[in-house]
């Protein structure tokens, strides 16, 4: 396939027009109606991104594990073992030492680690993942899975930079170019913070926004 480079300045604009739409589906949690990234958690539910908790609620407030993330990120990016060849089926545990072989994410563990996209083999899938791991690993996998766009790279200052990560820096900084992320009005990212699972669901959203304008194609 032959590659193509984008050159962009990314703006709020792409993201504006997804939120934009009419979602005339029926909200299918109960527990979401008062939050404000209701309609993102209903497009991707309805688009099969999004699982609740089998009771009819989402869980929102509810911080999001790591096993859960890796769920999130291989179903909205249709990461799959389609184009992968094995010798014998492959299971959790070939690449992530603490997975269970039989647990509810073995699957999405299996195409995470048989794709490569940047977790890491002592994963603990029950850790509850924060703001900068979650954003880490999201931005990973996407830079793992698609020609992601060229950027303007011009640093951008954050007030809770000593807090950050060192590792986590670049992928941080992307992902505000990208607009999957933004400061808050105090200009904090806040990356120590336990990520809600609401919040990782709009960090999604803003993801597929940004593959779906972008046109982006997989490696």
């Amino acid at each position: 396939m032959k590659l193509k480079t984008k050159v962009i300045t990314l703006t709020t604009a792409m993201v504006v027009s997804m939120t934009g739409q009419c979602f005339a589906a029926a909200i299918p949690f109960t527990d979401i109606n008062n939050i404000t990234s209701k309609d993102k958690i209903v497009e991707l539910y309805d688009k099969g991104v999004l699982k609740g908790n089998g009771n009819g609620t989402f869980n929102p407030s509810g911080i999001i594990t790591a096993a859960q993330g890796v769920q999130m990120i291989v179903d909205a990016f249709d990461i799959s073992l389609a184009s992968i060849s094995f010798i014998k089926a492959p299971q959790a545990t070939d690449f992530f030492k603490n997975a269970k072989d039989d647990a509810w994410c073995a699957d999405a563990l299996i195409r995470a680690g048989a794709n490569n996209i940047g977790l890491p083999a002592d994963l603990d899938p029950n850790a509850p993942w924060t703001k900068e791991d979650f954003t880490y690993y999201l931005i990973t996998a996407m830079e793992a899975h698609y020609n992601m766009p060229m950027i303007n790279m011009m640093y951008i200052e954050t007030a809770d930079e000593a807090d950050l990560t060192i590792e986590y820096q670049g992928a941080i900084q992307r992902s505000m170019k990208y607009n999957i992320t933004a400061l808050d009005q105090a200009r904090k990212f806040h990356p120590k913070k336990q990520l809600t699972r609401a919040e990782a669901a709009e960090m999604i959203f803003n993801g597929r926004a940004l593959v779906q304008e972008m046109k982006l194609e997989v490696k």
